[in-house]
């Protein structure tokens, strides 16, 4: 099971940016396919499942991108001396917010993982929420609605 998360991780950076790609492409598409002065409604519930599958693959590449900015093989005083930090270290990693540091005996740390990598987490969770409610309700709504004829 262990190598299986490991696989994902190390894959996640690169096919993450395939499928956001693949989704915003079908999202354009759709936007391109909307009759001009239709308005502004709710969007559909297939709408809002792309915008959750694209902001999740944003978060999953994210995700993987930072875990794996702290994992190296070398040992901790290698990796840490790798990134230039002087002195004694010992590495602390936090799974959420994705943080691996180098810090030294005197209790100076060095973040290892890039800055946009806790941001683009977070908005994308955030999206992909608002587009799991908004397709819920624009699906309840059109079910509830009669049908125009």
């Amino acid at each position: 099971m262990a190598s299986l998360v490991f696989l994902f991780l190390a894959f996640a950076p690169m096919l993450a940016p395939c499928v956001f790609v693949a989704a915003a492409v079908a999202l354009a598409r759709r936007a391109h396919q909307r009759l001009p002065g239709s308005g502004w409604h709710l969007p559909s519930a297939s709408t809002c499942a792309l915008v959750a599958v694209m902001a999740g693959a944003a978060v999953c590449g994210a995700y993987a991108w930072g875990v794996m900015s702290g994992f190296y093989i070398l040992d901790p005083d290698q990796m840490c001396a790798a990134k230039g930090v002087p002195g004694d270290h010992v590495v602390t990693r936090e799974a959420l917010p994705v943080s691996a540091q180098c810090v030294t005996s005197d209790g100076v740390g060095t973040e290892l993982v890039p800055g946009w990598v806790n941001p683009v987490i977070f908005l994308g969770l955030t999206l992909i929420l608002l587009a799991l409610v908004a397709g819920t309700l624009g699906g309840a709504r059109r079910r509830l609605t009669p049908a125009a004829k």
